[in-house]
This record gives C-alpha cells, sequence and structure tokens, in this order.
C-alpha cells in the first residue's frame, strides 16, 4: 500500500511547497528569476511583487506586467505566485481584476500582505475566488503574511482557512509595528533569533502552520553579499523555528537557503531504508539498527522524502516509488 495512503489515514496530509520562495519586483529581474527557474528545473519559487514592485502611479501597468509574464511560455512549470496590494489599498482589487482572470490558471498562488484578522483574510479569499472564476480557476491557493498584531493573534483561525496552504513571516513591519520597543537589530541576525518578542512571533507562525499541515516560511534575510549568513539564518529557522521555507530577495541568496532547507544524503538513505523495510512488513512496527519504528516516525520519513524530491535531490528508484 502507497504511504500516503496509509500513513494519514486519520490525519490531514500536509502541504508540501518548495523550501525557497524569490521575491522579485521589477521587469528585469522578473524576466531573471523566470530564466534562473528554468536553469534550476524549478527547485525554487517565484513570487511577482505588487505591493512594493509597483513605482507609485504605475500600479496598473504592473499588475498588467505581472499577468503577461504569468501567461508567458517561460513560465514553464506553474511555480509562480504573486503579492498584491493589501486589503485595505484602492489598488488591491485592481491587481485582482487585471491579474486573476487571465492568468489565474498558470499562476501558483496569491500572497496577502498587512492582513489583520482571520475575516480580513477571509473576505480577501473570497474577493480573490470572485476574480479567478471567470478563468475556471476555483480555489487558488493563498499565502498570508503575518506582518501586524492582529494576524498574529488569530494566526490559528488564518492557518485554519482551507485555500490558505502557507503563513509568511514579515519581521520588518512587525518590528516596525511595536513603535521602537523592538531594537532595529532584531530585524537580522543574532537579534531575530533572541529577542523574544520575535521569537514568540515565529513559533507561533510555525505552530499554527504544523497544526492545520500547512507551511511556515520564514522572513528574508537583508544581508545580500555574504550568504554564510544567509544559510545560518536558514539553518537556525528550520532547527530552531521549525520553518521549512525561506523567502529569498536576491538570486544569490536561493542556493544557500535551498542547501540549508533541504534533507542531507544521510537523512535521505536512513529515510529510505526504514520506510522500505515498512512497506516490507506492511507498515506494522519495525526495528532497525536497534531503534523501534512505527507509523508516527514512517510518516516523518516520508515527509522527509517528499522534500528531498521537492528540492530535486537525486533519489534511487525505491525512493521514487515511495513518493
Amino acid at each position: 500500500m502507497h504511504p500516503s495512503t496509509v500513513l494519514f489515514q486519520d490525519q490531514l496530509q500536509p502541504v508540501f511547497l518548495p523550501v525557497c520562495d524569490h521575491y522579485a519586483g521589477s521587469e528585469k529581474l522578473m524576466r531573471k528569476s523566470m530564466q534562473l527557474q528554468n536553469d534550476l528545473a524549478a527547485v525554487f519559487d517565484i513570487t511577482f511583487d505588487c505591493e512594493d514592485g509597483a513605482a507609485a502611479g504605475n500600479e496598473a501597468a504592473h499588475a498588467q506586467l505581472v499577468a503577461d509574464l504569468v501567461n508567458s511560455e517561460q513560465n514553464t512549470f506553474k511555480r509562480i505566485g504573486v503579492r498584491v496590494h493589501d486589503a485595505g489599498s484602492p489598488f488591491f482589487e485592481q491587481d485582482l481584476s487585471l491579474i486573476l482572470p487571465s492568468a489565474a490558471p498558470k499562476l501558483a498562488y496569491v500572497v496577502l500582505p498587512k492582513v489583520e484578522s482571520a475575516v480580513q483574510a477571509r473576505q480577501a479569499i473570497d474577493k480573490i475566488n470572485a476574480y479567478a472564476a471567470p478563468s475556471g480557476s476555483g480555489n487558488l491557493p493563498v499565502h498570508v503574511l503575518i506582518e501586524t498584531h492582529g494576524a498574529l493573534a488569530e494566526a490559528q483561525q488564518i492557518a485554519a482557512l482551507p485555500q490558505v496552504e502557507c503563513l509568511s513571516f514579515g519581521i520588518m513591519d512587525f518590528v516596525s509595528s511595536h513603535f521602537g520597543a523592538i531594537p532595529s537589530n532584531a530585524m537580522r541576525s543574532p537579534g531575530q533569533f533572541s529577542h523574544p518578542l520575535v521569537m514568540r512571533a515565529k513559533l507561533e507562525i510555525a505552530a499554527a502552520c504544523h497544526h492545520f499541515g500547512k507551511v511556515p516560511s520564514h522572513n528574508v534575510t537583508t544581508e545580500i553579499k555574504d550568504t554564510a549568513i544567509v544559510a545560518g539564518d536558514a539553518t537556525r529557522a528550520l532547527l530552531e523555528c521549525g520553518y521549512t521555507r525561506m523567502w529569498s530577495i536576491h538570486p544569490d541568496q536561493i542556493k544557500p537557503i535551498i542547501k540549508a532547507l533541504s534533507p542531507r544524503s544521510a537523512e535521505v538513505n536512513e529515510a529510505i531504508a526504514i520506510l522500505t523495510t515498512a512497506q516490507q512488513e506492511n507498515w506494522g512496527p519495525i526495528q532497525l539498527h536497534g531503534r523501534l519504528h512505527d507509523r508516527a516516525s514512517y510518516r516523518y520519513f516520508w515527509m522527509l522524502l517528499k522534500r528531498a524530491h521537492l528540492s530535486r535531490l537525486s533519489l534511487p528508484e525505491a525512493a521514487l516509488k515511495l513518493l
């Protein structure tokens, strides 16, 4: 029997997404990102940015450009999303009206920034569905940026919304919303992993996601040139905070993030050995190398294999059959 059938009989199957979410705003950077995504065989997602990417007065033209690029032949893998203006902005529905009727079928997700509550998120999702409906696209996946006090307070309710597949931490807006009570060095390492209010936010977002089988996406690293810092942030985000995805704001950040958040070869080999043995025993408890394994550990190692596959790690035929 296939692991996905056996291991999640009484549980919701979790969402799986590429470990890196690369943001691009200008036309030049959006086209460059698409080319890189094609070169690397879609090991990362791209988010086209309408909120910060559009110059003042150029919002409509920018949204139309996003629609054109999403519909272009360069969007080979359909792993491009779009961050629209926030629901309180006069440009929110303009973004939806210019992008979704034509581009929704090739769009991976819509990112909602500055959300204040679960009610607001649900209302915004209803509008997304209304604008996407003419294209025949229903239930377009939605990613919600958690960067306000209200959104953090209702992170569980937001993560529970069926169309929401990812909560993403917006650290800069979150820190700024404290009006100086959190120092600016908490927007970057090491402060972002030691300040109690910032860590509380990170952990509550991750906990909400894992409660409902959604993906927590870690905030950006503002350091662009030093890739060791990027890799260090991604590693700490995974090991200390439970994040399985992270923003990128520069092409040089993509590979360090992917490497840090992808399973190691030793983990993959262990997962293959455990799952292959378990399948031979019809998913009953087993002993391997002196350790007991049952369906709880099978779920863990199967999800690890899924993450490895999404990162395009080389897997033997036996592992691919398990997926």
